[in-house]
């Protein structure tokens, strides 16, 4: 079922990136040299569907970078968390070792009848 959704929604979403790709296929200019327009020193042609997959995918890398750095503290609470539960467990089988185990049901003491 899973793999079927994931047909259904990554199908549309490729066909619509190779509409694009196909529809941005002229050349462009790309140019990093903010100060000379007719001659720029750092420039390059590339056809459009490049350039706007370049950014997507360059989005992607500094966003997820971006939640990678922002989750430190949550990482970093959860593995002292791991390191507390890891302690308690071996702690817990530690004592249960050292105390005797007996199958036999708790025993309460009797009341004693009383002598008015």
């Amino acid at each position: 079922m899973i793999r079927f959704l994931k047909a259904l929604i990554l199908l549309p979403v490729a066909i619509l990136v190779v509409l694009l790709a196909v529809a941005n296929r002229a050349p462009v200019t790309l140019s990093l040299d903010p100060f000379s327009q007719e001659a720029p020193e750092i420039a390059t042609q590339l056809p459009l569907f490049a350039v706007i997959f370049a950014a997507v995918m360059l989005g992607v890398v500094i966003g997820g970078t971006a939640t990678w750095l922002a989750q430190g503290k949550n990482r970093r609470a959860r593995r002292q968390s791991r390191r507390e539960a890891r302690q308690l467990r071996y702690e817990t089988e530690r004592l249960r070792a050292q105390v005797p185990s007996t199958n036999l049901p708790a025993t309460l003491p009797r009341p004693q009848p009383s002598t008015y």
